[in-house]
């Protein structure tokens, strides 16, 4: 059987019921064991046509283990899916397949519901002494540097951006041509490292966590597992949720961390940082960058 998070109720009814299905049935039925991911995907003729059976016979099939048709025996297999439990090209086909059956409505309000929920399961999880003792670290440390790469490129590099309003000593890394291991040669313990990364974990993060904690640098955490080799043995560690039926991670908790992580950095500061963002906002608008004309 290949290796799968997929309805695995399902999987194991098939192999309990397997004497009771004719041949013919424990022909798709093999399919179905071999290749569970094609489920979710798959239309009924779709996966006949794989498994060299007729239609019916996946219909007679799942009817002979207990359910009312095939769209009801695929049902575990969507959720499964829906709820983030396949692989990055597992969820990519669904998506395509919803697109197919006209089904948009419903994953707008899966994306929606499951970027309020990342959130409410993100920030229940978050006591606001666990966030200040990190923002106090954060301003009483030497230097910032700011790991993420992948998808967690990006939140990294907003994040530096947006603390370089008010600081200077925040760096984001990898820097480009550079390796994070690289950009950390000569942190030490008056240093601190964030960094980010969520299932399947980036080595380069890892690596570079266990470099940071080896040169006695504070390490933040932010991953999607208490269990996340990034926040075992953190000096402070985040779990952010990141369910989505999109194929990639969801981004909304890391941000929404992130930026409140930022604030209260900002509220931890002493009281010229607010000068220093004035300075540079003002400076901005000397310079030209901001649309100043009438909306």
């Amino acid at each position: 059987m290949n290796d799968t998070n997929i309805s695995n109720s399902v999987l194991t009814r098939l192999t309990e019921e397997w004497d009771i299905l004719t041949p013919e049935a424990q022909k798709a039925a093999r399919y179905v064991l071999e290749n569970p991911r094609d489920v979710s995907v798959s239309t009924v003729r779709e996966i006949a046509k794989a498994a060299e059976v007729k239609p019916n016979t996946f219909v007679r099939m799942a009817r002979q283990i207990g359910f009312e048709g095939y769209d009801d025996f695929r049902a575990p297999f969507r959720e499964a899916v829906r709820n983030g439990s396949a692989s990055f090209p597992d969820r990519a086909r669904w998506l395509q397949d919803v697109r197919k059956h006209g089904e948009m409505g419903g994953l707008y309000a899966d994306m929606v519901g499951a970027a309020i929920r990342n959130l409410e399961d993100t920030f229940g999880g978050i006591s606001e002494p666990d966030l200040r003792r990190a923002a106090e670290a954060i301003w009483a440390s030497n230097n910032v540097f700011t790991l993420g790469v992948g998808v967690n490129y990006s939140n990294a590099r907003n994040f530096t951006y947006l603390a370089s309003t008010g600081m200077t000593r925040f760096h984001a890394i990898p820097r480009p041509g550079s390796t994070p291991v690289d950009d950390l040669a000569w942190a030490n313990s008056g240093d601190i490292l964030i960094a980010i990364t969520c299932h399947p974990y980036r080595r380069e993060v890892v690596e570079a966590v266990q470099v940071a904690r080896e040169q006695g640098v504070k390490v933040i955490g932010i991953s999607d597992s208490p269990a996340s080799p990034i926040i075992r043995g953190a000096d402070h560690g985040f779990v952010v949720a990141v369910d989505t039926p999109q194929f990639f991670p969801s981004s909304v908790s890391t941000i929404a961390l992130l930026e409140t992580l930022l604030s209260f950095v900002i509220a931890s500061a002493s009281p010229e940082i607010v000068g220093r963002v004035e300075t540079f906002h003002q400076r901005r608008h000397q310079l030209g960058i901001y649309h100043e004309g009438k909306s």
